[in-house]
């Protein structure tokens, strides 16, 4: 018998995964917070957190221009509170919102926010924190991303004048 021929079987963990996804997509705004904290009931952590995340990225991708992320971060906030990483890019959700709508915002809090942060920034609409990328990116590839998005967002006319640092 020629075992790489032979199916193989799918592990646990992955079935579970595929699942939580499809039941994270198809979750009620109602059922949202109960089955986000079952996920992360499982016992392979790596996994559950990943599919959490998942979950919080596309959500936040949906609904962080309304009204209605204040409340469902402050809630996602209390789920994951117990896990790190997954509060971690709650905050930087509403670190980028704030950015993005011209809400108030630290330096600070952006050159000590993550890479994926910084380069969702640095890709985005908000020229001031586009320029202090420019300047203090934590990689290479976030400060050239920020130079290149500058350059052309900025109109020709205005692209030789000097960036002004805050």
């Amino acid at each position: 018998m020629n075992h790489h021929n032979a199916p193989q079987e799918e592990p646990a963990e992955h079935l579970r995964f595929a699942a939580y996804l499809s039941e994270l997509e198809q979750v009620s705004d109602a059922d949202e917070a109960d089955l986000v904290s079952e996920v992360l009931t499982d016992p392979d952590q790596t996994m559950a957190q990943s599919a959490v995340l998942r979950h919080l990225d596309r959500r936040a991708t949906d609904i962080h221009p309304g009204p209605a992320y204040e409340s469902w971060a402050e809630w996602m906030t209390q789920v994951t509170v117990r896990h790190p990483f997954l509060a971690r890019r709650l905050q930087e959700w509403s670190l980028f919102r704030a950015i993005t709508f011209g809400q108030p915002w630290r330096r600070d809090a952006l050159l000590e926010s993550s890479d994926w942060l910084q380069l969702k920034t640095a890709a985005g609409p908000n020229t001031e924190a586009i320029e202090v990328l420019v300047e203090h990116g934590r990689t290479k590839r976030i400060r050239n991303t920020a130079r290149i998005h500058l350059t052309q967002s900025i109109p020709r006319s205005t692209a030789s004048q000097p960036i002004h640092k805050s």
